[in-house]
Protein backbone atom coordinates (compact mmCIF):
# COMPACT_ATOMS: atom_id res chain seq x y z
CA UNK A 1 0.00 0.00 0.00
CA UNK A 2 1.30 3.14 -0.97
CA UNK A 3 1.33 5.78 2.53
CA UNK A 4 -0.15 9.00 2.12
CA UNK A 5 1.96 12.41 1.13
CA UNK A 6 2.67 14.70 3.72
CA UNK A 7 -0.30 17.17 3.81
CA UNK A 8 0.91 20.45 4.08
CA UNK A 9 -1.74 22.56 6.26
CA UNK A 10 -4.98 20.64 7.67
CA UNK A 11 -6.57 18.08 4.95
CA UNK A 12 -5.21 19.63 1.79
CA UNK A 13 -3.35 17.84 -0.48
CA UNK A 14 0.60 18.99 -0.67
CA UNK A 15 1.26 21.51 -3.67
CA UNK A 16 4.03 20.43 -5.95
CA UNK A 17 5.78 22.34 -8.89
CA UNK A 18 7.62 20.72 -11.62
CA UNK A 19 9.21 23.30 -13.85
CA UNK A 20 11.23 21.67 -16.55
CA UNK A 21 11.11 22.67 -19.99
CA UNK A 22 10.67 19.14 -21.38
CA UNK A 23 7.02 18.77 -21.70
CA UNK A 24 7.21 15.00 -22.76
CA UNK A 25 8.96 14.39 -18.84
CA UNK A 26 6.67 17.33 -17.19
CA UNK A 27 3.57 15.87 -18.13
CA UNK A 28 4.81 12.72 -17.03
CA UNK A 29 5.89 13.60 -13.69
CA UNK A 30 2.63 15.70 -13.25
CA UNK A 31 0.48 13.12 -13.67
CA UNK A 32 2.49 10.68 -12.09
CA UNK A 33 2.80 12.64 -8.69
CA UNK A 34 -0.97 13.57 -9.04
CA UNK A 35 -2.18 10.04 -9.16
CA UNK A 36 0.22 9.78 -5.65
CA UNK A 37 -2.42 12.65 -3.96
CA UNK A 38 -0.53 15.59 -4.58
CA UNK A 39 -1.91 18.76 -6.53
CA UNK A 40 1.00 18.62 -9.01
CA UNK A 41 1.28 22.06 -11.80
CA UNK A 42 3.84 22.55 -14.57
CA UNK A 43 5.60 25.10 -15.48
CA UNK A 44 8.14 25.54 -18.37
CA UNK A 45 10.38 28.03 -17.50
CA UNK A 46 11.11 29.66 -14.67
CA UNK A 47 9.06 32.72 -15.78
CA UNK A 48 5.75 30.30 -15.58
CA UNK A 49 7.17 29.49 -12.09
CA UNK A 50 6.91 32.95 -10.53
CA UNK A 51 3.58 33.03 -12.03
CA UNK A 52 2.49 29.97 -10.11
CA UNK A 53 4.48 31.60 -6.97
CA UNK A 54 2.27 34.51 -6.85
CA UNK A 55 -1.52 32.64 -7.73
CA UNK A 56 -0.93 29.68 -5.87
CA UNK A 57 2.41 29.07 -3.66
CA UNK A 58 3.69 25.60 -3.67
CA UNK A 59 4.67 23.26 -1.07
CA UNK A 60 8.00 21.72 -3.02
CA UNK A 61 9.41 22.85 -6.59
CA UNK A 62 11.08 19.89 -8.35
CA UNK A 63 13.04 22.11 -10.54
CA UNK A 64 15.46 21.54 -13.94
CA UNK A 65 18.95 22.53 -14.09
CA UNK A 66 19.33 23.14 -17.69
CA UNK A 67 16.40 25.03 -19.14
CA UNK A 68 16.61 28.31 -21.46
CA UNK A 69 16.76 32.04 -19.84
CA UNK A 70 17.16 32.00 -16.43
CA UNK A 71 18.89 28.04 -15.55
CA UNK A 72 17.78 26.04 -12.21
CA UNK A 73 20.83 27.30 -10.04
CA UNK A 74 20.02 30.42 -10.48
CA UNK A 75 16.05 30.20 -10.06
CA UNK A 76 17.03 27.98 -6.80
CA UNK A 77 19.09 31.13 -5.34
CA UNK A 78 16.52 33.55 -6.02
CA UNK A 79 13.91 30.62 -4.05
CA UNK A 80 16.07 30.12 -0.92
CA UNK A 81 17.10 33.85 -0.86
CA UNK A 82 13.42 34.61 -0.44
CA UNK A 83 12.36 32.02 2.12
CA UNK A 84 10.60 29.58 -0.78
CA UNK A 85 9.21 26.67 -0.51
CA UNK A 86 11.77 23.76 -0.59
CA UNK A 87 13.55 22.28 -3.44
CA UNK A 88 14.42 19.02 -5.80
CA UNK A 89 16.61 19.71 -8.59
CA UNK A 90 16.85 17.73 -11.31
CA UNK A 91 19.75 17.46 -13.97
CA UNK A 92 20.91 15.83 -16.96
CA UNK A 93 24.09 16.26 -16.80
CA UNK A 94 24.15 13.87 -13.66
CA UNK A 95 27.74 16.15 -12.60
CA UNK A 96 28.80 16.02 -9.21
CA UNK A 97 29.95 19.35 -9.17
CA UNK A 98 26.08 20.42 -10.10
CA UNK A 99 24.67 18.51 -7.34
CA UNK A 100 27.16 20.07 -4.94
CA UNK A 101 26.41 23.57 -5.78
CA UNK A 102 22.73 22.88 -5.41
CA UNK A 103 22.95 21.19 -2.49
CA UNK A 104 24.76 24.28 -1.22
CA UNK A 105 22.58 27.01 -2.90
CA UNK A 106 20.15 25.39 -0.30
CA UNK A 107 18.51 22.68 -2.60
CA UNK A 108 16.48 19.93 -0.23
CA UNK A 109 18.11 17.19 -2.47
CA UNK A 110 19.14 16.16 -6.07
CA UNK A 111 18.66 13.74 -8.50
CA UNK A 112 20.25 12.84 -11.96
CA UNK A 113 17.72 12.76 -15.17
CA UNK A 114 16.08 10.47 -16.54
CA UNK A 115 15.08 10.02 -12.64
CA UNK A 116 12.63 7.19 -11.77
CA UNK A 117 9.21 9.07 -11.43
CA UNK A 118 9.07 6.48 -8.05
CA UNK A 119 12.02 7.77 -6.63
CA UNK A 120 11.05 11.12 -6.78
CA UNK A 121 7.69 10.78 -4.85
CA UNK A 122 10.12 9.26 -2.33
CA UNK A 123 12.34 11.80 -2.40
CA UNK A 124 9.82 14.85 -1.81
CA UNK A 125 7.95 12.57 0.67
CA UNK A 126 10.95 12.78 2.51
CA UNK A 127 11.48 16.11 2.14
CA UNK A 128 8.54 17.82 3.21
CA UNK A 129 8.48 15.24 6.25
CA UNK A 130 11.81 16.70 7.32
CA UNK A 131 10.34 20.42 6.63
CA UNK A 132 7.31 19.29 8.43
CA UNK A 133 9.49 18.06 11.28
CA UNK A 134 11.52 21.24 11.29
CA UNK A 135 8.55 23.81 11.20
CA UNK A 136 6.74 22.19 14.36
CA UNK A 137 9.79 21.83 16.74
CA UNK A 138 11.81 24.90 15.35
CA UNK A 139 14.91 23.29 14.87
CA UNK A 140 15.99 21.50 12.21
CA UNK A 141 15.04 17.35 12.20
CA UNK A 142 17.57 14.46 13.23
CA UNK A 143 18.68 13.03 9.86
CA UNK A 144 19.56 9.31 10.37
CA UNK A 145 22.96 8.33 9.99
CA UNK A 146 25.65 4.76 9.82
CA UNK A 147 28.77 5.24 11.72
CA UNK A 148 31.56 3.08 10.89
CA UNK A 149 35.23 3.17 11.20
CA UNK A 150 35.07 7.10 11.71
CA UNK A 151 33.14 7.47 8.26
CA UNK A 152 29.19 8.45 8.42
CA UNK A 153 27.02 7.66 5.54
CA UNK A 154 23.81 9.75 5.99
CA UNK A 155 21.13 7.95 4.68
CA UNK A 156 18.57 10.81 3.84
CA UNK A 157 21.52 13.18 1.99
CA UNK A 158 23.08 9.91 0.54
CA UNK A 159 26.43 11.61 1.34
CA UNK A 160 29.25 10.05 2.97
CA UNK A 161 31.82 12.00 5.38
CA UNK A 162 35.26 11.04 5.65
CA UNK A 163 37.00 11.12 9.08
CA UNK A 164 38.58 14.43 7.79
CA UNK A 165 35.08 15.88 7.06
CA UNK A 166 35.58 15.73 3.23
CA UNK A 167 32.05 14.64 2.10
CA UNK A 168 31.65 12.25 -0.35
CA UNK A 169 28.47 12.09 -2.93
CA UNK A 170 27.50 8.70 -3.94
CA UNK A 171 25.45 7.35 -6.60
CA UNK A 172 21.78 5.85 -6.04
CA UNK A 173 23.56 2.41 -7.09
CA UNK A 174 26.52 3.04 -4.88
CA UNK A 175 24.44 4.54 -1.86
CA UNK A 176 22.23 1.46 -1.92
CA UNK A 177 25.04 -1.40 -2.19
CA UNK A 178 27.00 0.76 0.91
CA UNK A 179 23.55 0.62 2.86
CA UNK A 180 23.33 -3.28 2.35
CA UNK A 181 26.91 -3.87 3.27
CA UNK A 182 26.50 -1.62 6.30
CA UNK A 183 22.92 -3.27 7.23
CA UNK A 184 25.20 -6.47 7.42
CA UNK A 185 28.34 -5.60 9.09
CA UNK A 186 30.91 -8.88 9.62
CA UNK A 187 28.54 -11.15 7.56
CA UNK A 188 29.25 -13.21 4.33
CA UNK A 189 26.94 -11.98 2.03
CA UNK A 190 26.85 -13.60 -1.76
CA UNK A 191 26.33 -11.70 -5.08
CA UNK A 192 22.49 -12.67 -5.22
CA UNK A 193 22.17 -11.65 -1.21
CA UNK A 194 23.65 -7.98 -2.16
CA UNK A 195 21.39 -8.15 -5.10
CA UNK A 196 18.41 -8.58 -3.07
CA UNK A 197 19.12 -6.34 -0.26
CA UNK A 198 19.94 -3.65 -2.78
CA UNK A 199 17.33 -4.13 -4.99
CA UNK A 200 15.31 -0.99 -6.22
CA UNK A 201 15.34 1.49 -8.86
CA UNK A 202 18.92 0.38 -9.98
CA UNK A 203 18.63 -3.46 -9.43
CA UNK A 204 19.13 -3.46 -13.43
CA UNK A 205 22.88 -1.26 -12.71
CA UNK A 206 23.71 -4.13 -9.95
CA UNK A 207 22.11 -6.63 -12.18
CA UNK A 208 24.62 -5.57 -14.98
CA UNK A 209 27.84 -4.23 -13.08
CA UNK A 210 28.38 -5.58 -9.87
CA UNK A 211 31.88 -5.42 -9.76
CA UNK A 212 32.52 -2.08 -11.10
CA UNK A 213 29.85 -0.87 -8.54
CA UNK A 214 31.90 -2.77 -5.54
CA UNK A 215 35.24 -1.37 -7.12
CA UNK A 216 33.69 2.70 -7.11
CA UNK A 217 32.75 2.00 -3.55
CA UNK A 218 35.81 0.83 -3.01
CA UNK A 219 37.68 3.94 -3.98
CA UNK A 220 34.99 6.18 -2.20
CA UNK A 221 35.39 4.21 1.00
CA UNK A 222 39.69 3.79 0.60
CA UNK A 223 41.26 5.78 3.47
CA UNK A 224 45.02 7.10 3.26
CA UNK A 225 46.50 3.93 3.24
CA UNK A 226 44.04 2.63 -0.10
CA UNK A 227 42.55 0.38 2.99
CA UNK A 228 38.67 -0.26 2.68
CA UNK A 229 36.00 -2.18 4.98
CA UNK A 230 34.79 -4.21 2.28
CA UNK A 231 36.79 -7.84 2.21
CA UNK A 232 36.48 -10.35 -0.99
CA UNK A 233 36.02 -13.61 0.22
CA UNK A 234 36.39 -16.26 -2.86
CA UNK A 235 34.21 -18.29 -3.78
CA UNK A 236 32.13 -17.14 -1.08
CA UNK A 237 31.05 -13.15 -1.52
CA UNK A 238 31.65 -10.38 0.47
CA UNK A 239 32.17 -8.93 3.66
CA UNK A 240 31.95 -5.39 5.44
CA UNK A 241 34.47 -5.72 8.07
CA UNK A 242 33.38 -3.02 10.53
CA UNK A 243 31.09 -2.35 13.55
CA UNK A 244 28.94 0.07 12.17
CA UNK A 245 26.90 1.90 14.50
CA UNK A 246 23.36 3.81 14.10
CA UNK A 247 22.72 7.42 15.23
CA UNK A 248 20.52 10.45 14.76
CA UNK A 249 22.35 13.67 14.17
CA UNK A 250 21.16 17.24 13.72
CA UNK A 251 22.40 18.77 10.07
CA UNK A 252 24.86 21.61 10.35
Amino acid sequence: MIPDPVPSSGNAAPRILVVDDDPGLREVLVEYLGQHGFETHGAASTTEMDQHLEDAPPDLVVLDLMMPGEDGLSACRRLIARGGPPVVMLSAMGEETDRIVGLELGADDYLPKPCNPRELLARIRAVLRRRSGSEGSGAPPSEPVLVFEGRTLNLLRRELTRPDGTVTLLSAGEFALLKAFADAPRRVLSRDQLLERARGADTEVFDRAMDVQISRLRKKLADADGQDPIRTLRGEGYMFDATVERRTERPA
